[in-house]
């Protein structure tokens, strides 16, 4: 009877088989983890986007001449360019693990879509991520066509007309990039933008300017904060273990 041992090195997990023609020699063949089976054990990284400074005024979005994309709003919608929280953090801050994976590591995109959706003339999420290989779909929910075109530049760029509502359109990013800007051809204020990047460890800020990057293996980390708007800030953090670490990025206003 086989026997079949596990094993977990640096995140990623190990399957040996032992026969009886083997005699005891065990061979040992790496597997690719999955993004859940990434996250399962190692150190994590967490934190928050504060702000600083006076809060912008976003601009009004005019949607006079879609009736029925402005008709979705009891006020008139605003940009989404900054968007500060009520604890005076940021939203749509996209933070990943830049660098410091061990090398050669590789990791298995999820069979699972992200979903990017057209309601009420906006994307929606305006900010997300996707691993290289994984579906994006992009959704029509309004009644009025849509055009999107991805500005990719280490990726092939993209325009996809979308007539009609509950239109889909999968694709996907063959490269790394941070980030690719979308936007509509016909309604000049829907811009969107998506982290591409070759494993998990990335998040999303929200409602209360919070990250954590969980899964990591220990190391010594470049995490980088990305805002449509200010830019970049960098920190570099190590962890070991399943410990958790706190690194918290400031935007001030400009």
């Amino acid at each position: 009877m086989n026997r079949r041992l596990f094993s977990v090195i640096g995140g990623a997990f190990l399957l040996t088989v032992c026969s009886p023609k083997d005699d005891g020699a065990a061979r040992a063949a790496p597997a690719t983890p999955t993004p859940s089976e990434a996250m399962q054990a190692g150190g994590t990284i967490t934190g928050k986007i504060k702000f600083t400074g006076a809060r912008p005024t976003n601009p009004r979005i005019d949607m006079s001449e879609e009736a029925a994309c402005k008709n979705k709003y009891p006020a008139p919608p605003t940009a989404e360019t900054v968007v500060v929280n009520a604890n005076g953090t940021l939203a749509n801050v996209f933070v990943y693990v830049k660098a410091g994976l061990p090398a050669g590591a590789k990791y298995q995109a999820p069979a699972t879509a992200v979903v990017l959706d057209q309601s009420g003339c906006r994307y929606h999420p305006h900010v997300l991520g996707v691993m290289v290989g994984q579906n994006l779909e992009i959704l029509n929910s309004d009644p009025v066509l849509h055009n999107i075109k991805a500005k990719a530049t280490k990726n092939r760029p993209f325009n996809v007309s979308q007539p009609s509502a509950g239109m889909k359109t999968m694709r996907t990013f063959a490269q790394p990039e941070v980030m690719v800007a979308l936007e509509c051809n016909v309604h000049g204020w829907m811009n969107a933008f998506v982290g591409v990047l070759p494993h998990p460890f990335y998040a999303v800020t929200g409602s209360d300017g919070g990250f954590s990057l969980k899964g990591l293996p220990p190391g010594t980390y470049t995490i980088e904060a990305w805002h449509e708007k200010y830019g970049t800030l960098t920190a570099t953090v190590t962890v070991t273990g399943t410990e958790t670490k706190t690194v918290d990025f400031t935007f001030a206003a400009r």
